[in-house]
């Protein structure tokens, strides 16, 4: 009598724990749910955000009412920032062989290589203006009037 009593009430303290946590997990899967949506929606604010950006600094269209430039030398291509794969590098390597081969057989090259190569470089780098600077002298004036004074004739006072 007693015991089958204790059983039913320990059985339903097994039971409403077991609920308990089957709650708890569903209101985590549901806080999980919906932080993964606000993720979601943080990082389309994002991308929104970033498009805006670029569209403001898009002057795409102001190119075709300004008149085109024509520089006189062509710019080289800018350093290219992917990896190079084997099939590339060996294109790579066979293209800069053929380029090196040209320049070796170039008779302006065989003639005076130093001068051609210090030609090359003066063509293709930009020319940096440098000013001379101005030497700063601290108490210029000043020292020279304490100069002035000191070799200008004394009297002798005694």
């Amino acid at each position: 009598m007693g015991l089958s009593n204790l059983r039913s009430e320990a059985s339903k303290k097994t039971d409403c724990k077991f609920e308990k946590k089957l709650q708890f997990y569903a209101k985590v899967r549901e806080t999980v749910a919906s932080l993964n949506v606000k993720k979601a929606i943080g990082k389309d604010k994002i991308v929104r955000r970033r498009q805006k950006k670029l569209k403001a600094y898009d002057l795409s269209t102001l190119s075709e009412f300004l008149p085109e430039l024509k520089d006189p030398r062509p710019h080289p291509p800018p350093p290219s920032k992917f990896e190079l794969s084997c099939k590339s590098r060996q294109k790579l390597v066979l293209k800069e062989g053929k380029q090196l081969m040209a320049v070796l057989n170039h008779p302006v090259f065989q003639s005076d290589p130093l001068g051609a190569i210090h030609q090359h470089l003066q063509c293709t780098q930009l020319a940096i203006d440098k000013k001379p600077l101005k030497s700063r002298i601290r108490g210029g004036k000043k020292k020279k009037q304490k100069k002035l004074k000191s070799s200008a004739p004394r009297p002798m006072d005694m």
